[in-house]
């Protein structure tokens, strides 16, 4: 087997979901070695583009896309595709955007007491394949002061020092070998992704690999953010026009037009506040019923977009072969958006397919880390990576 090509580095990425920071770090030059995941529905959408897409074809080599509770996960025992260059080549990045119920501030907010807290299992990890990067995702609730002590311990774990006990006590750690860049916010919309969604964002490199290596956390790609009616106007228009003749000829063009200028007032309203971007899309859980766009705030907030919130529409096929177009085109507050509009507005490439149905495919769109935002990230890690490899071959 040949070594890994010089200009590509590898990745194993934990609770991969439907593939956002799998793309994002692909395009930023990452292979991917493994992408573990627990639903079936993100495992199905992982292997169908994995191995319907031509600039995939080295993951369908190479990578194990693994069904299974990243608890459960033992890379020397679970790798197959993956071991043989992973031992000779060692790995590059550990990536994960561990669960957020944990530290969601539309939940609880049990932080390590809440059972799907994988922080530990990402160390344990991190241990275990002893990656040159790492790379952690969570919501921006992970970094209220309430978890200023479990912060101190997971950044404990990685680089060593102190943290409080439960106790109150001081407690000491030698750590992994690792140093914690940055550990920060980023918006989604400074990227190029039509959304307010701030991701809490975890960096560290082995001592080794940085040593005066210096680290750049990534800069906004776009000064003004892109607004829902640039991102959604073509897509829309595509759900409307065959309607534009026939019997819903003249209700399907007022519609259409009646979305575009309430989305545009809205962007207009906003200009320099943020400009006419999606609230938060939220996925839910297989415990709630069918999907919608969150909670009663994000509903109203998409009806000042001129969409409605209360539920996701049937693709343009089914709707027509259903007869659905009065709930998904129609209704009172505008029309409600496809799975596929909700991945635009996630910073999903167009031609990314999902599995399973409508509900299902909503729920891996709405958990998903952007692709743009994890792009931007990987590459800041690839930088270092390369500063690290030519300044190891200049001195070797």
């Amino acid at each position: 087997m040949t070594r890994v090509n010089e200009v590509e580095y590898t990745s194993v990425e934990i609770c991969a979901g439907a593939g956002g920071q799998a793309i994002g770090l692909h395009q930023a030059d990452f292979r991917h070695l493994a992408l573990v995941e627990i639903d079936q529905h993100a495992v199905d959408t992982l292997r169908d583009n994995i191995k319907l897409r031509k600039d995939w074809s080295w993951e369908r080599e190479h990578c194990d896309v693994l069904s299974a509770d990243v608890k459960e996960f033992v890379p020397s025992r679970d790798l197959a595709k993956s071991a043989k260059l992973l031992g000779s080549h060692g790995l590059d990045l550990l990536a994960g955007g561990v669960p957020c119920p944990p530290f969601s501030h539309a939940g609880k907010q049990l932080g390590k007491d809440d059972e799907r807290d994988l922080f530990p299992t990402m160390l344990k990890l991190v241990k275990e394949l002893n990656p040159r990067a790492v790379m952690i995702e969570n919501v921006r609730g992970i970094m209220d002061p309430k978890f200023s002590d479990y912060r101190d311990w997971i950044m404990a774990r990685l680089q060593g020092g102190s943290y409080l006990e439960e106790d109150g006590e001081q407690a000491h750690t030698p750590g992994l070998g690792y140093t914690v860049c940055k550990w920060e916010v980023l918006e989604a919309s400074d990227f190029g992704v039509p959304q307010l969604r701030p991701r809490a964002i975890l960096v560290a490199f082995r001592n080794d690999v940085l040593k005066d290596v210096k680290y750049e956390w990534p800069t906004p790609t776009h000064e003004d953010p892109v607004s829902v009616a640039d991102s959604l106007e073509a897509t829309m228009l595509d759900r409307y026009q065959r309607y534009f003749d026939g019997i819903y000829a003249v209700r399907a063009r007022k519609a259409y037009d009646g979305w575009l200028d309430q989305a545009r007032k809205r962007d207009a309203e906003l200009k320099g506040k943020g400009g006419g971007i999606a609230p938060t899309l939220v996925g839910g859980s297989k415990k709630h019923g069918g999907a919608d766009l969150g909670p009663s705030r994000a509903k109203a907030a998409w009806k000042q977009l001129g969409v409605s919130g209360l539920g996701v529409a049937n693709d343009i096929e089914t709707c027509k072969a259903k007869g659905t177009e009065g709930r998904d085109l129609f209704g009172p507050d505008g029309p409600m958006l496809t799975v596929k509009q909700a991945a635009i507005i996630q910073g999903f490439p167009p031609e990314w397919a999902f599995s399973g149905g409508k509900t299902a495919q909503y729920r891996q769109v709405g958990n998903a880390f952007p692709p743009p935002v994890a792009k931007a990230v990987g590459k800041s890690i690839v930088d270092v990576l390369k500063a690290a490899r030519e300044r190891d071959r200049r001195k070797g």
